[in-house]
């Protein structure tokens, strides 16, 4: 089953047409390109049948339209994705997600490291998320997701959560914790909100992006699938709660 990324008409769907989103100008792409590699953002190709393999941008070079990333030469999904004929790679800048198409797809070795290497993009998506209120939970609450690792069921782990809406929620993973890889589906977690709300939900990990040094951990972005009606009305009741107070305390 093919497993890449919205494709395009939904995503027309989702955000009301395209034109909008569609970056064509090279000096623009350039920058936002730029913005991935400073960033040191966490990548996604995203190629046929589930395979996801990550990489962060090394190198651009416009005028020779060539792109490189870092690559993991022992991945056992990186041989795969070289195979196919089709990926995407799906991008974080905060609220903002970041597509383009991969054409020219190549592993490229030299001295002791390796590189992905493709063809600079002829066109980017950019997608922002609008479509639903984030809140941060209030701190002294202290609110998590519990959840069984989707590699590691025997591992339990009680993840903090960072924020909230009612279509999805951010998770921190300290870098104690084994790697959860972008696009797993995880189902019975339980969101611990506060003493009075506790939810049940199948979360999906959409990216995974990386923090200042100091958090030793990632954020895990996640997608709420389907939830029920009555889980959509108590996350909605505590995100109205929450920020609320926030505004009562004069809270970011």
């Amino acid at each position: 089953m093919n497993t890449l990324p919205m494709p395009l008409d939904e995503l027309a769907a989702t955000h009301g047409g395209l034109s909008d989103f569609r970056v064509t100008a090279p000096a623009e792409i350039a920058r936002l390109l730029q913005t991935l590699r400073d960033n040191a953002v966490l990548l996604n190709f995203n190629g046929p049948a589930g395979i996801v393999v990550s990489a962060r941008l090394w190198t651009l070079d416009a005028s020779r339209g060539v792109l490189a990333f870092s690559a993991e030469a022992n991945d056992p999904q990186l041989q795969a994705l070289l195979e196919g004929d089709e990926a995407v790679v799906v991008g974080w800048l905060d609220k903002v997600k970041l597509q383009f198409d991969v054409h020219d797809l190549m592993l490229v070795h030299q001295d002791d490291s390796s590189a992905l290497r493709c063809s600079f993009p002829r066109e980017l998506w950019r997608f922002q998320r609008r479509n639903a209120y984030r809140v941060r939970p209030l701190l002294r609450s202290s609110p998590c997701a519990v959840l069984r690792h989707p590699t590691l069921p025997e591992m339990q782990l009680s993840l903090r959560l960072l924020d909230l809406s009612i279509g999805g929620c951010a998770l921190f993973l300290p870098d104690d914790v084994p790697p959860i890889v972008p696009g797993v589906q995880i189902n019975g977690v339980q969101l611990k909100l506060d003493g009075d709300t506790a939810v049940s939900v199948n979360l999906r990990l959409q990216h995974v992006t990386g923090l200042n040094p100091e958090s030793k951990g990632v954020r895990l972005g996640c997608e709420l699938l389907r939830p029920s009606s009555e889980s959509e009305r108590a996350l909605q009741r505590y995100i109205d709660q929450t920020q609320k107070k926030r505004r009562q305390f004069d809270l970011p």
